[in-house]
């Protein structure tokens, strides 16, 4: 079946009748696909249907996530998805004001809908990050949501190098980097922090200054590293955009150690080790060969 006639089946299989005319597509996450489409009263609505099983095992986790970040986001004028129907096969839950700062073309294509070096942004999501990160690890607890203690953090990304050495041959400057960086006490923290996992431009919902107005996918949302949320902005934006987030985190009430920047820029080159993990979940054979190859470029 057409992917949006499925998802819009989908939908009215629980009640919620929209129409297929006008509905978009976005077919790029790893775990979910997305449509967009309009009920009998214009208003628009966001279809996430799971592409394995697994991902949908995830679905309460997530919701729990919600529950607990929306009032802390709220306050600062972030929203978060508000899910109307939570099922197995469907998330369905009324689109959110603004729009995102990437997206994709047909041709698979980032289009940029902002700069990412606009220092506005930097400080911007400075300040989103330090409203997030000051829910702390019993708040989460009590939420039901995971929490890794900081040598928990390190212990699982030694866990996850030591499976994907196990299963991929692994270019032997890529390997003695991991081990570097997992010896390296100065990168990892001191406490840990409710964090998204993957916030960057197409995650988050913009006005049109700017100002975020939503923060989507909370799928990968935990208690862990507070550099986790800063990665992709030194992927995207570079050095000098991390440091102006990092300096309005600090100044919004973040707590920045000494090894923050270069714990952010580890985890945007751990890249490999994450989709290498992804590509043994899907057991693809397209993803396991992309996997080897990025673990093999430096060969």
């Amino acid at each position: 079946m057409n992917p949006i006639h499925d998802a819009v089946a989908r939908a009215a299989d629980h009640g919620l009748h929209l129409s297929s005319d006008g509905a978009v597509l976005n077919d790029a996450g790893l775990d979910y696909r997305v449509v967009m489409a309009d009920d009998a009263d214009g208003r628009r609505w966001v279809l996430r249907v799971p592409r394995r099983a697994d991902v949908s095992a995830g679905m309460a986790a997530e919701a729990r996530i919600l529950d607990l970040v929306s009032p802390a986001l709220a306050a600062g004028g972030v929203a978060v998805p508000d899910w109307q129907v939570r099922e197995p096969g469907l998330i369905a839950y009324p689109a959110l004001p603004g729009e995102p700062g990437l997206t994709l073309s047909e041709a698979g294509e980032p289009v940029w809908h902002l700069d990412p070096a606009d220092p506005d942004y930097a400080v911007r999501l400075g300040r989103l990050l330090a409203r997030l990160h000051a829910l702390g690890a019993d708040e989460a607890r009590a939420a039901g949501v995971e929490v890794r203690s900081p040598e928990e953090v390190r212990q699982a990304w030694a866990d996850d190098v030591a499976r994907v050495r196990e299963a991929f041959t692994v270019a032997p400057a890529l390997g003695d980097s991991w081990r570097t960086w997992l010896d390296d006490d100065t990168c990892w923290p001191r406490r840990t922090v409710m964090t998204h996992g993957e916030i960057y431009p197409a995650h988050v919902l913009l006005d049109r200054d700017g100002a975020f107005t939503a923060v989507l996918d909370w799928t990968t949302g935990r208690v862990d590293d507070p550099a986790r949320d800063l990665a992709a902005q030194h992927g995207a934006a570079g050095e000098a955009m991390l440091q102006a987030t990092l300096r309005a985190y600090e100044q919004a009430g973040g707590d920045v150690h000494d090894g923050m920047a270069a714990q952010a820029r580890r985890l945007w080159e751990s890249s490999p080790i994450a989709y290498a993990l992804y590509a043994l979940t899907t057991g693809a054979e397209a993803d396991l060969a992309a996997a080897s190859a990025m673990l093999l470029a430096d060969e």
